[in-house]
């Protein structure tokens, strides 16, 4: 039995997206293509997947995952010990709420009720948050104490974007890119300049239709903004590329976009938890890096060290990106261990 991609994300109930994703780091690879060149999966790809997916809903990442599945013998009781952690943060996260509705029902005896919709939908908010971060997360995440909704410069970004959406203005056009760059540099903040944040706020917002309608931010102005973002850089890096290597990088690099976040994120655990940069587990963060560069920029070195030079050169290319001078300096050491060995 061999099924298309369209089928698989039908049946898995994944998008075809993220199979895309899986085939390119190479965690689930079809076994074979079509002669139209459609992806085609088998037994054992599919077989693959159910384990993908299992140890995804223990926390594992996808990093971990793809060691995890190519040992032949993988450990269990890490396996077990992550599943324990879990488990113990959502008793934590069902002790939150009881204490929350413990505090609402002593406001509702005092006071007088809010509205029933609004005090549900709020409701509703708070514990989706609950779902994707802890409660110290929740402390340092501005985001969180105001939402994003009441914020007048949200408020404003969001209707400016719709408005730009709905006149067909192309992310190339540099009213676009202006407000991908407000929009990016916001969320920064709204974050805490933490890119952990930044990565579990985006997987909120991208598994949660109820967070996408209440936040007031649609998938579609966040695929505008990401790709006039990428526009933003990419008209930086044209100042350092020859027309062959921007035209590789302008059709790759908007693709690339969304993997950096949790790549810079795993970076940012591991340097908080200091974690050498030449331990294994940086190195091979470190590799990660590095074939998500080729991918969007080719293989010529040349090329690399022209993009290299520009990061160096070129502030802007740092702002929204989560991508501080600590974290840069950790992340330069760990390549360079990685091609001295």
């Amino acid at each position: 039995m061999l099924l298309r991609i369209g089928e698989l994300a039908k049946r898995s109930g994944l998008t075809i997206r993220t199979l895309h994703h899986y085939d390119d780091i190479g965690l689930l690879v079809p076994s074979t293509r079509s002669e139209a060149g459609y992806r085609l999966y088998s037994r054992r790809d599919i077989a693959r997947l159910h384990r993908i997916q299992a140890l995804r809903s223990l926390g594992v990442s996808l990093a971990d995952i793809g060691d995890l599945l190519d040992r032949p013998e993988p450990p269990l009781a890490n396996i077990v010990e992550r599943q324990i952690g879990m488990l113990e943060e959502r008793i934590a996260q069902q002790t939150r709420l009881l204490d929350r509705l413990q505090r609402l029902h002593r406001q509702f005896v005092d006071t007088e009720e809010p509205d029933l919709t609004e005090w549900l939908n709020t409701l509703e908010l708070m514990t989706m948050y609950d779902r994707y971060f802890s409660r110290d997360e929740l402390d340092r995440l501005p985001l969180y104490q105001v939402e994003a909704t009441q914020q007048p410069a949200w408020r404003e970004m969001i209707e400016a974007a719709e408005a730009l959406l709905a006149r067909n203005v192309s992310p190339q056009d540099p009213k676009a890119q202006t407000l991908a760059a407000r929009w990016m540099a916001q969320l920064e903040r709204d974050t805490a300049a933490d890119p952990t944040l930044f990565d579990k706020l985006n997987a909120m917002h991208a598994n949660e239709p109820a967070a996408q309608q209440q936040l007031g931010v649609s998938p579609q102005v966040t695929e505008y903004m990401t790709r006039a973002f990428a526009e933003s850089k990419l008209a930086i890096y044209r100042r350092h590329l020859s027309d062959a290597e921007f035209a590789h990088m302008r059709e790759h690099y908007p693709r690339c976009l969304p993997e950096w976040p949790p790549l810079i994120a795993e970076l940012r655990q591991r340097l908080d938890q200091g974690i050498a940069p030449e331990a294994p587990e940086v190195q091979r963060l470190a590799r990660r890096w590095l074939e998500l560069l080729r991918r969007f920029a080719g293989d010529d070195p040349a090329t690399h060290s022209k993009i290299r030079q520009a990061n160096a050169q070129e502030p802007a290319l740092r702002e929204g990106t989560w991508l501080d001078e600590r974290l840069e300096a950790y992340l330069g050491q760990a390549i360079a261990h990685l091609t001295a060995a």
